[in-house]
C-alpha cells in the first residue's frame, strides 16, 4: 500500500511539473551525452596514442657531401665509414633502442620518388643529394630525447628527428577538444542540478497541505520526502537513457555507417563498441544517483512541514 501511494505520488508530482520535467530530462540528456562523449574522447585519444607511438620511429640524419658545403652541423665533411660504425655500435649498446635500421641513400632516393614524385623538385634531386640515416625504433617513445642528447651534434650528424612531435601536436588538439567538451558538460550539470533543485523546490510547495498532514499523522521524514526524491531520480534515468541513445546513435552514423568514418579515415585506429557499452551502466547510475542527492539536500532546506 505504501509502495503504491509513493508510486501515485511520483506519476502526480512529474505530471504537476511537467515543463520543469521536461527541462531537467533534457539537461540531464545533454549533460551526461557530454560527460559519456569525453570520455569516449578520452579512451579514442588514449587508443591512437598506444597505436601511434608505437610506430614511432627516431631518424638520425647523417652528413653527406651537399650538407658539408651549406650545414653548420655538417662544417666537418660528410661522414665517414668509420663514423657510421661507431654511431650503430652506439646505439646498439643502448638499451632504449628496440630495432636499428640502415637506410643508404639510394633507399632514401628511392622512398622520397614513391612519395613525392609529382613534386618539381624531384625532377632535380639526385641519390648522392639524398641523406643516410639510421632509423630507430625505440623501447619507450617517450625516451626520444636521450637518443637526441646522444647523438644531437656528434660529428657525421646532421640531425635528429622524433616523429612523435608531430603527433603530439595532433593530440593536442585533440585533448584541448576533450578539456572543451569537459568543459561544456560540467556547465551543463551545474544547469540540470539547478532545475532539479528548483523543480523539487516547486513540487514541495505545491503540495505543502499533503505533506503537513503526514506530518501530523506520524509520517517519517524519509517517508515524506521519498515521492520528491523519486521524481527527481525517475526523471534524471529518462535523461540519462536518452544520453545512451544519443552515445550509441552517434557511434552508429557517425564511425560504422552514415559517415562511416572507419572506412574513409582508415589510418585512424577507432574505439571499438565495447568502449560505448562498457560506459552506458556509468552514466545510467549518474543519471540515477546526481538527481536523487540533489533531491535530497535540496529538500532538507526547503521542505518546511
Amino acid at each position: 500500500m505504501r509502495a503504491q501511494f509513493v508510486l501515485s505520488e511520483i506519476g502526480v508530482g512529474l505530471r504537476r511539473n511537467l515543463t520543469m520535467t521536461f527541462a531537467v530530462i533534457v539537461s540531464v540528456a545533454l549533460s551526461l551525452a557530454l560527460f559519456g562523449g569525453s570520455l569516449l574522447m578520452s579512451d579514442q585519444v588514449n587508443t591512437m596514442k598506444g597505436y601511434w607511438y608505437d610506430k614511432v620511429n627516431v631518424s638520425v640524419f647523417l652528413c653527406n657531401k651537399s650538407d658539408a658545403e651549406s650545414d653548420p652541423n655538417c662544417a666537418k665533411g660528410a661522414v665517414t665509414e668509420d663514423q657510421k660504425k661507431e654511431i650503430l655500435a652506439d646505439l646498439d649498446k643502448m638499451t632504449v633502442v628496440q630495432k636499428v635500421t640502415y637506410e643508404s641513400q639510394d633507399q632514401a632516393y628511392k622512398h622520397y620518388k614513391e612519395q613525392f614524385g609529382d613534386s618539381p623538385l624531384a625532377a632535380s634531386l639526385t641519390p648522392d643529394q639524398m641523406q643516410e640515416s639510421y632509423r630507430i625504433k625505440l623501447q619507450d617513445p617517450e625516451k626520444y630525447q636521450v637518443i637526441a642528447t646522444a647523438f644531437d651534434g656528434r660529428d657525421g650528424v646532421q640531425s635528429v628527428q622524433d616523429q612523435k612531435g608531430i603527433l603530439d601536436n595532433l593530440f593536442g588538439l585533440l585533448n584541448g577538444m576533450n578539456w572543451a567538451a569537459r568543459a561544456v558538460m560540467a556547465l551543463m550539470l551545474v544547469v540540470a542540478l539547478m532545475l532539479i533543485v528548483n523543480t523539487v523546490r516547486v513540487s514541495a510547495f505545491s503540495r505543502r497541505r499533503e505533506t503537513g498532514i503526514m506530518r501530523l499523522v506520524g509520517a517519517s521524514g524519509f517517508y515524506i520526502q521519498a515521492p520528491f526524491i523519486m521524481e527527481a531520480a525517475v526523471a534524471g534515468l529518462i535523461g540519462g537513457t536518452v544520453a545512451c541513445g544519443f552515445l550509441v546513435v552517434a557511434r552508429y552514423f557517425i564511425i560504422d555507417h552514415g559517415l562511416a568514418l572507419s572506412e574513409k579515415l582508415n589510418l585512424i585506429n577507432f574505439i571499438g563498441w565495447d568502449a560505448v557499452l562498457t560506459k552506458l551502466p556509468l552514466i545510467l547510475a549518474t543519471s540515477l544517483l546526481m538527481p536523487a542527492l540533489a533531491a535530497f539536500f535540496a529538500l532538507r532546506k526547503y521542505l518546511k512541514v
